[in-house]
C-alpha cells in the first residue's frame, strides 16, 4: 500500500511537471492544493520529501516563461509554492539551482499594476527571502529596488499588497550584505518616514500589520552598525519613542509597543560600566609561586563594535537547545566506564586517616575525649568541638591580602588580642541565656511532617516594648550601629574603647527566641572570621537572626507590559535627561564609601561579610543604578548581592537597577523577588528576611561586556534586574539581597550551638578542621552518627562499620539556599527526633557544610579567592590554590582505599533558571540513549539503584520533583564533584542536589515562593529519604527493622503524602514557566518576532483561494485575471471546465497519499 501510495504522488509531481496540457495541470493543483489544505504539516513534508518542491518549482518556470503566462496556471502554482516552500529547510538551494528567482521577479515586475497577480509573486519572493543565500541573491538582482515601488509613496490604496511587499523587504533585511545595501542607498531613512505617515494617518488601527511591518524591517536592517549610527542620526529613537506614547495601554496595539522597545533597547548607544576597571574591588595575592593572571577588562577594551554584529540565537528554540546539549553529552563508553588513576601519591592518603576517628576509637576513648573538651575553655575564642587536626597547607603561610590598607599598619590580626571573650564565658556571664532552651527546642524537634517544623514560629509572636524605646532612645542611626560594633572587634576609628552601649543594650534586650541563633556566639566567631578588608562591621540580620515569616509569600504576578515601561523609562534618560542627576552616593573602590549625605538621597553601605555592593548612582531622586562586585580576582560572575540602605522616606517607591547582571534569563522574570530585612521590624518583634519588591523584570541593558569578563566572547551585553520597593518605615535601616544571607560566621556560631544543645550520650559528634583556606579560615568537617549502645565490642564493630554519606554544600558563595538546606540537614541529624536517632544508627555522616568559606565572606557569586569556579577543579585540584576541594577528595580517595566507600554523596547547590528541588546523577545507559547512541547491554551493564531516593524524595518532599531530575553526564561537567565521585571514587549514589532560589510550580507549594523553613523541611526530607532507601534496600538488623516498623508507618506516609501531591497537581505543566500575557523578551536582538512561521501568510493564502472568480481587491480594480474553484466530488475542479471536462485519468490511491502520515501527531 505505502508503495502504491508514493507511486501516485509521483506521477502527479512528474505530471505537473511535464505535462502542457492545461486541463490536466489544473486537475493536479485542484487535488494537490485540496490535500494539503487539511490534516498536519506531515503531508506537506512527506510530499516535499517525494521532490514536491522541485516538481513545483519547474512547473513554475514552464508556465512562467510562455510568452502569454496563463495566470490561471500560474496563481494556484504560486500558492502551493510559498505553502510548500515555506516548510522545505532546503528550498533556497533549490530555487538557485533552477533559476527560478529571475523568473518570479519578473513575473512581479511585469505585474506592477495587476495588484493580485502581485501578491502571489510577492508570496514566493518572501519565501525565497527566508533563505539567507536566495535573499542574498534577490537583493543583488534590484529585488529591493522593486518593493520600495510598491511601498512608496505613502498611500492607503492597495494595502493589502503594500503589506505583502513589506513582508518581503522585512526577510530580506535579514541579510547583512541587503542591509548594507539599504543604508547605502537611503532606504533606512525612507523606512523612517514611511513609518511616521502610516502612524500619524492610521488613527483607526485599521493598519497595525503595515506598520508592525515596517517596525520589523527597522529592527532587522539596525543588526548592522552602520545602521544604527544611520538610524541614531536620523533621530530613530525619538521618532519610535514619541509615536508609542499612546499606545502602551493598547492591548491591540502591543505587537507594535514590543517591537518598538525591542529597536530603541538594541539601538541604545552601547557604553561601557562606569567603572575605572571591570577587576573585582577586591584583590588577593595568591600564595607560592603562583601568579594570578587575570584576565584583561578595563571598561575600554573590546567596546568597539566590528559593524558586524549577527542576530543573537534565538533562546526559545527547543531544536537548537536540545542539540547543543546532546553534543555536550559524553558518549566515549571506554570513558565512562574508566576508573582514573590517584591524582596524588598513595601513601598521602595516610594522613587522612586522622579524619575518620571513628573507625579506631574505643568507647573508653570517646569517654576521654568528651572530658578533654570540657576543659578547653582557657582558649580564647575556644568552643566546643576545638579542631584537633589540621592538614597543612602552603597558604596559610601567606596572609597578604589587603588592598586597601597595609597589613603592618593593621596590628593584630582579630581574634589574637581584640576580641578575647570566648563563647564559654559569655555563657558564664549570663548573656547567653539562650542556649539551653535552643537545646531544648531542638531536642524536642521533629521533621516528621511540615506543621512540626512549622511550630517554631509561635515563639516568635512579640519582642517586649522596650526595643521601642532603644531604637528611640538611641537616636537610631546606621553609621552609629556600624561604629558601635567595630568597637566590639577592637579599639573604635573614633577613640572609643570597649563594647557599645548600644550593642550591649540590644545583646540584653534580645530574648533568645529565634532557634539555633545567638548574637553572642554569632559575634565571637565574626570576630575570629578573617576577610579581605578585615570587616569590623556586622550586618543587623546576621547579628540579630532570622525567624520565618508565619505564612508563604505567593509568587509574583508579573503585571502586563512591565518590561516595555522600564525600557522606555530607560530610553527617556537618553532623549529626555532634564531630571537625571546622575551622581555617584557610594563606591567601594573610593577610602569613604559613603559620599553623601544629602536629605534626598538614600545612602548605602555593603563592607560587612557577604556583602556585595560596588558603587551606586542616583540616577533620578527616587531611582538608583547599582553595580555588583565582580569575583575576587576575576572580572564576572556578578549575580550575588546584599547590601544595606538608609535615610529612605516613608511611602516612596524607590527604583533600584542592578546593571551588571550576567545570566540571559532570570526567574525574577518568573515570580521571584529578592529578599529585604528591616531593623525597625526585628526590633518591633518581627526579625525576618521577607521577599519584597515589585514592578521587577530582568532584561538586556546597553552596557557592553568586554570579550575578558564575556569568556573571551565579543559583542555581549549586560542585564539589568529592575525592582521598586516601598519601604514599610521612614528612615529605617534595611538590607536587600539575592536570597536569604547564610555567612560563614552563621555557620561557624550554628555549629557551636548545635554542639552545645546534642545529646552527647545519644550523638556522636565531632567538628574538626579539613584544611585551611587561602585566606586563614578553617574549613570545618563534621561527624555525626549515633552512639554506641554499649561498651561490648559487637557495638563497636557495628558502630564502625555503618555505612558512609558525604554531604557538602557552598561551593558556590553566591547560593546561599544550600546552605539553608544544610542547615536543616544538620538539625535534624542531631535532633532527639526518633527518625534522626534511627537514621544515625544507620549512618556514619561526614558533613561538609561549606566548602568555600572565602567566597562566602568576601560576598563572591561562584569563585573562591583564587579566582576559580571550584566546582569545576574536582579533575585534578591544587593543594594551593583549592585547598578544600584537594583535601575533600583525599577524603573520599582514603575512604575508597580502606573498601569504605560511602553509600551517597550529595553537593548541594542552588539553581537560578528553574524551580522546584531536583537532583543530577550518573548513568551511562541514559546518557548513551539520550545521545542517539545503540548499546551494546553485553558490555554496558549498570544498577539503576541510583534512581531509587530521588524517587523516594518525590513521594515525601514536598519541594523536590522527579521529572527534574536528569541522570545525563556531559563534557562540560566531567570535573565536577558529582561526576569525578562517581567516576574515580565509584560511588553510584553520586548527586547535586539543586535548589531553587525562586519556588515551586508542583505539589504542596505549587505558586508560593521558597522560603528557609521550606530550604531546611527540605534538608530534614533527605535524611527521611536516606533512611527510607536503607530500610528498603539493604539489608538491615532486625531490632532496626522492628524500630523503624514503630517509628515509620512508611507506606502510609508516602500514600499520604503522594496523595496530597497529587489533588494539588492534576496536570503537571510541560514547561518550568508559566505564561504572561507580555512576551518575555530579554534577549534585545532576539528573532521572537513571530513572522517566521508564516501563520499571517498561511491566513492570506486561505483568504485569496477561497475568492471567487472575478474577485478583485476591494481597495483597487486590477485587470489581472483570477481564478476561482469549487469542490465536487473529492476535487477541487476549474469552474471553466467543470462542465465539460476531460480530465486525467487518476488512480484510486492519491486521497490515500498521505494517510500514512496522520498515524501521529504533527
Amino acid at each position: 500500500m505505502a508503495e502504491q501510495e508514493a507511486s501516485g504522488l509521483q506521477h502527479l509531481l512528474s505530471t505537473i511537471q511535464n505535462s502542457h496540457d492545461k486541463e490536466v495541470i489544473l486537475n493536479v493543483l485542484s487535488i494537490l492544493t485540496g490535500l494539503l489544505s487539511i490534516g498536519t504539516d506531515r503531508r506537506i513534508h512527506y510530499m516535499i520529501s517525494k521532490g514536491g518542491s522541485e516538481a513545483l518549482l519547474q512547473a513554475l518556470m514552464n508556465a512562467a516563461q510562455t510568452a502569454q503566462p496563463d495566470y490561471n496556471i500560474l496563481l494556484p502554482l504560486l500558492r502551493l509554492l510559498a505553502k510548500v516552500g515555506q516548510r522545505d529547510r532546503k528550498f533556497g538551494q533549490k530555487v538557485q539551482k533552477l533559476e527560478a528567482i529571475d523568473v518570479t521577479l519578473s513575473l512581479a515586475r511585469k505585474n506592477l499594476t495587476h495588484h493580485l497577480n502581485l501578491i502571489h509573486c510577492l508570496w514566493v519572493l518572501r519565501v525565497y527571502a527566508s533563505s539567507v543565500s536566495a535573499g542574498t541573491k534577490l537583493g543583488i538582482n534590484g529585488a529591493m529596488e522593486l518593493l520600495f515601488k510598491v511601498i512608496t509613496p505613502y498611500t492607503k490604496k492597495h494595502s493589502r499588497t503594500v503589506r505583502a511587499a513589506i513582508g518581503v523587504l522585512a526577510a530580506l533585511l535579514k541579510s547583512k550584505s541587503n542591509s548594507r545595501r539599504a543604508v547605502n542607498r537611503g532606504y533606512l531613512c525612507e523606512l523612517l518616514r514611511l513609518y511616521q505617515d502610516w502612524q500619524r494617518c492610521d488613527a483607526s488601527n485599521r493598519f497595525i500589520h503595515i506598520r508592525r511591518g515596517l517596525l520589523l524591517c527597522l529592527k532587522h536592517i539596525t543588526n548592522i552598525q552602520s545602521a544604527r549610527e544611520t538610524f541614531l542620526g536620523a533621530h530613530g529613537m525619538e521618532i519610535l519613542f514619541t509615536s508609542v506614547q499612546d499606545c502602551l495601554d493598547n492591548k491591540p496595539l502591543d505587537p507594535i509597543v514590543t517591537t518598538v522597545s525591542q529597536i530603541l533597547r538594541k539601538c541604545f548607544p552601547k557604553r561601557p560600566l562606569p567603572l575605572a576597571t571591570l577587576h573585582s574591588s577586591y584583590c588577593f595575592s595568591l600564595p607560592g609561586s603562583v601568579v594570578s593572571e587575570l584576565p584583561r577588562g578595563g571598561p575600554e577594551d573590546d567596546y568597539e563594535d566590528d559593524g558586524e554584529e549577527e542576530v543573537e540565537k534565538d533562546l526559545h528554540n527547543e531544536e537548537v537547545e536540545r542539540k547543543e546539549e546532546d553534543d555536550d553529552l559524553e558518549t566515549d563508553v571506554n570513558k565512562l566506564n574508566s576508573k582514573p588513576d590517584l591524582d596524588r601519591p598513595e601513601d598521602e592518603l595516610q594522613q587522612y586517616e586522622t579524619m575518620c576517628p571513628e573507625l579506631s576509637l574505643t568507647f573508653q576513648e570517646l569517654e576521654t575525649v568528651t572530658e578533654d573538651k570540657k576543659g578547653s575553655e582557657e582558649v580564647p575564642g575556644s568552643v566546643r568541638g576545638t579542631y584537633s587536626q589540621v592538614i597543612p597547607n602552603a597558604a596559610v603561610m601567606k596572609q597578604q591580602h589587603r588592598r586597601h590598607r597595609d597589613q603592618s599598619a593593621m596590628g593584630p590580626e582579630p581574634g589574637e588580642t581584640s576580641f578575647k571573650t570566648s563563647v564559654q564565658n559569655w555563657a558564664k556571664k549570663g548573656k547567653c541565656t539562650e542556649a539551653p532552651a535552643l537545646g531544648k527546642k531542638a531536642m524536642g524537634e521533629s521533621a516528621r511532617d511540615i506543621d512540626a517544623l512549622g511550630e517554631r514560629e509561635e515563639l516568635c509572636r512579640s519582642q517586649p516594648p522596650l526595643l521601642h524605646h532603644l531604637l528611640k532612645e538611641a537616636s537610631w542611626d546606621t553609621r552609629m550601629f556600624h561604629t558601635h560594633c567595630a568597637s566590639c572587634f577592637g579599639p573604635s576609628p573614633l577613640g572609643e574603647v570597649g563594647a557599645s552601649d548600644i550593642v550591649t543594650k540590644l545583646l540584653e534586650r534580645h530574648q533568645g527566641n529565634i532557634p539555633f541563633h545567638s548574637p553572642h556566639f554569632y559575634m565571637a566567631r565574626a570576630a575570629s572570621t578573617k576577610s579581605i578588608l578585615d570587616y569590623r562591621v556586622l550586618a543587623f540580620p546576621d547579628f540579630w537572626g532570622h525567624h520565618p515569616p508565619p505564612h508563604n509569600q505567593c509568587l509574583l504576578q508579573r503585571k502586563d507590559g512591565v518590561q516595555r515601561a522600564k525600557i522606555f523609562e530607560d530610553v527617556r534618560r537618553l532623549i529626555q535627561p532634564g531630571d537625571v542627576i546622575d551622581k555617584v552616593v557610594f563606591d567601594l573602590d573610593e577610602c569613604s564609601p559613603s559620599i553623601t549625605d544629602a536629605p534626598d538621597c538614600l545612602r548605602f553601605f555593603s563592607k560587612f561579610e557577604s556583602g556585595n555592593l560596588r558603587k551606586a548612582i542616583q540616577v533620578r531622586r527616587f531611582e538608583y543604578d547599582l553595580i555588583m562586585n565582580a569575583d575576587v580576582n576575576s572580572v564576572q560572575h556578578h549575580q550575588w548581592f546584599y547590601f544595606e540602605v538608609s535615610a529612605m522616606k516613608p511611602a516612596i517607591p524607590y527604583r533600584f537597577n542592578i546593571i551588571n547582571c550576567e545570566k540571559v534569563n532570570s526567574q525574577f522574570n518568573y515570580g521571584m523577588q529578592p529578599v529585604m530585612y528591616s531593623v525597625k521590624e526585628a526590633l518591633c518583634g518581627k526579625p525576618r528576611w521577607i521577599r519584597a519588591g515589585y514592578d521587577i523584570c530582568y532584561y538586556k541593558n546597553h552596557y557592553r561586556r568586554s570579550a575578558a569578563a564575556a569568556g573571551g566572547v565579543r559583542g555581549k551585553s549586560y542585564y539589568t534586574l529592575t525592582f521598586t520597593i516601598t519601604f514599610p518605615h521612614g528612615e529605617d535601616v534595611c538590607y536587600l539581597a539575592y536570597h536569604y544571607p547564610y555567612t560563614y560566621s552563621t555557620l561557624m556560631s550554628h555549629l557551636d550551638i548545635l554542639e552545645e544543645t546534642r545529646n552527647p550520650k545519644k550523638v556522636y559528634y565531632r567538628q574538626q578542621m579539613l584544611c585551611q583556606t587561602l585566606g586563614g579560615n578553617p574549613c570545618p568537617l563534621l561527624t555525626i552518627t549515633a552512639m554506641p549502645e554499649t561498651k561490648s565490642s559487637s557495638d563497636l564493630e557495628e558502630f564502625s562499620n555503618r555505612p558512609y554519606v558525604v554531604l557538602m554544600a557552598r561551593v558556590h558563595p553566591g547560593e546561599s539556599n544550600a546552605s539553608w538546606v544544610m542547615k536543616g540537614t544538620m538539625e535534624f541529624l542531631v535532633s532527639s527526633d526518633p527518625i534522626a536517632e534511627l537514621l544515625r544508627k544507620c549512618f556514619i555522616f561526614k558533613i561538609l557544610p561549606m566548602l568555600n568559606p572565602d567566597g562566602v565572606i568576601n560576598g563572591n557569586h561562584r569563585c573562591s579567592l583564587s579566582g576559580d569556579d571550584l566546582n569545576r577543579q574536582w579533575l585534578a585540584p591544587s593543594c594551593q590554590l583549592h585547598p578544600t576541594i584537594y583535601h575533600t577528595k583525599g577524603l573520599l580517595y582514603y575512604l575508597c582505599s580502606i573498601g569504605r566507600a560511602p553509600l551517597v554523596f550529595c553537593d548541594y547547590h542552588g539553581h537560578s533558571q528553574k524551580k522546584n528541588v531536583f537532583l543530577y546523577g550518573c548513568s551511562i545507559k541514559e546518557t548513551l540513549w539520550q545521545a542517539g547512541c545503540t548499546i551494546n547491554t553485553a558490555v554496558v551493564t549498570e544498577d539503576v539503584g541510583y534512581r531509587t531516593l530521588p524517587k523516594i524524595l518525590d513521594k515525601v518532599a514536598p519541594a523536590f520533583v522527579m521529572s527534574s531530575c536528569n541522570f545525563l553526564v556531559e563534557k562540560s561537567r566531567e570535573s565536577t564533584a558529582r561526576v569525578v565521585v562517581w567516576r574515580e571514587i565509584g560511588v553510584l549514589r553520586s548527586y547535586t542536589m539543586e535548589n531553587t532560589y525562586c519556588g515551586c510550580s508542583h505539589g504542596l507549594y505549587k505558586g508560593l515562593q521558597i522560603g528557609t523553613r521550606e530550604l531546611e523541611e527540605m534538608g530534614a526530607k533527605f535524611c527521611l529519604g536516606l533512611l527510607i532507601m536503607q530500610l528498603k534496600a539493604l539489608p538491615c538488623s532486625k531490632k532496626l527493622m522492628a524500630q523503624a516498623a514503630a517509628l515509620l508507618d512508611l507506606e502510609e506516609e508516602i500514600e499520604d503524602r503522594w496523595s496530597q501531591r497529587s489533588s494539588s497537581t492534576s496536570s503537571l505543566e510541560i514547561e518550568d514557566e508559566p505564561p504572561f500575557g507580555e512576551d518575555i523578551d530579554y534577549n534585545t536582538d532576539s528573532c521572537s518576532d513571530q513572522e517566521g512561521d508564516f501563520s499571517e501568510l498561511d491566513e492570506e493564502i486561505q483568504q485569496i483561494s477561497m475568492r471567487a472568480e472575478g474577485e478583485r481587491e476591494e481597495e483597487g480594480a486590477g485587470e489581472g485575471q483570477s481564478c476561482s474553484f469549487s469542490v465536487f466530488g473529492g476535487f477541487y475542479i476549474s469552474s471553466q471546465q467543470a462542465a465539460n471536462s476531460k480530465g486525467l485519468p487518476l488512480p484510486s490511491v492519491p486521497l490515500g497519499v498521505f494517510a500514512g502520515c496522520e498515524s501521529s501527531p504533527a
